[in-house]
């Protein structure tokens, strides 16, 4: 058995244990402690740290990440990090709300309900929990899928909330090759079984905050800001609640029907669709539509963005270029919200 040692925290003064054949950020899992992560790939930065004291060695991880000058320095990604001594870290992003209280980290056997192709790239998949047959979680978190017939995973998120019982439901992009997606063409069916992990991520909305809220999403990036638009209209939430959502063409938009019957009943909501190629058929959707890349219509109808709590889910080219406008527009690091949709390891998903 691999040895283990005691992680200290600073400046929350929190205290676990961790093997040596374990992942700090797994660790924390394992005891409930919720540390900020995102990909937990070593690609995203979101768990990234400082050691204090003690020593820690990482697994493969990106420098775009965690820097050579940064390692040297003391950071480290915890989602890539072992440690080899009693050890103690500085973290440098935390939600001390969340750190020890929020949902435990489950392992759920699922049976497959539906499956429906929303457009020709993106599907959404229904999946029921058998064993145990409930799952907690917050909305707008991500869950890992295990590969039917193999030990690997992929991580997607959710678009329903707790108040959805009896099933959970993802949307899922379709990547040439994909070793998950390309199952939901063929490989995977209505009543099978899918090992299920988490829930995983940051990306949640904070109890007792006031501001207006801004979700921009693209792509697949729809399923955690669906989620927490359903949320919102659960709980009748009365702030000024802005989404847009960014595609290439009309027939690249899918959810449309319930995203306005969502938006009625919220006291101030309003839903923009940002097509970046194309704008024919879309006269018809009953939405607002704007020709452009979602940032650049953000950009133009949100100029009192930095008053604003912003939430962004798809692709890296997207939430990157909407990082960078929530900065051009003044609005503080801890008032935005995002998650990136990075590749995993395999190049194919």
């Amino acid at each position: 058995m691999a040895d283990k040692h005691r992680i200290s925290f600073e400046p929350v003064d929190i205290e676990m244990e961790a093997g040596e054949d374990e992942k700090i950020l797994d660790a924390a899992f394992r005891q409930g402690v919720h540390l900020m992560h995102g990909c937990r790939e070593g690609q995203c930065s979101a768990c990234k740290s400082y050691v204090l004291d003690g020593e820690i060695q990482m697994e493969r991880y990106s420098t775009f990440a965690c820097n050579d000058a940064e390692v040297e320095e003391g950071y480290v990604l915890l989602c890539r990090a072992h440690a080899f001594s009693d050890c103690t870290i500085e973290l440098l992003n935390f939600d001390e709300e969340e750190l020890l209280n929020s949902a435990p980290l489950q392992q759920v056997s699922t049976e497959v309900m539906e499956i429906v192709e929303h457009t020709r790239d993106i599907v959404g998949l229904k999946l029921k929990p058998v064993e145990p047959a409930a799952y907690e979680f917050k909305a707008g978190q991500y869950a890992d899928l295990t590969i039917p017939g193999t030990d690997e995973h992929r991580s997607f998120s959710m678009a329903t909330t707790p108040s959805t019982a009896d099933y959970v439901e993802f949307v899922i992009k379709k990547y040439p090759g994909g070793r998950f997606s390309s199952l939901l063409e063929e490989g995977i069916a209505v009543g099978d079984t899918i090992e299920l992990a988490g829930p995983y991520g940051n990306f949640t909305l904070k109890s007792g905050h006031v501001l207006p809220l801004v979700l921009m999403a693209g792509g697949a990036g729809m399923a955690p800001v669906l989620g927490l638009l359903r949320h919102l209209s659960e709980t009748g939430d009365p702030r000024r609640i802005r989404f847009y959502y960014g595609a290439r063409t009309a027939a690249d938009l899918f959810y449309l029907d319930e995203i306005r019957a969502l938006g009625e009943r919220l006291a101030d909501f309003g839903f923009v669709v940002a097509l970046s190629e194309s704008i024919d058929g879309a006269g018809d959707l009953g939405v607002a539509v704007e020709a452009g890349v979602v940032t650049d219509v953000v950009e133009s109808a949100e100029p009192e963005l930095h008053e604003a709590e912003v939430y962004l889910c798809g692709p890296p080219p997207m939430v990157d270029a909407a990082l960078a406008l929530a900065e051009r527009q003044g609005v503080p690091e801890d008032r935005v919200f995002y998650d990136k949709f990075t590749t995993a390891v395999q190049p194919d998903e």
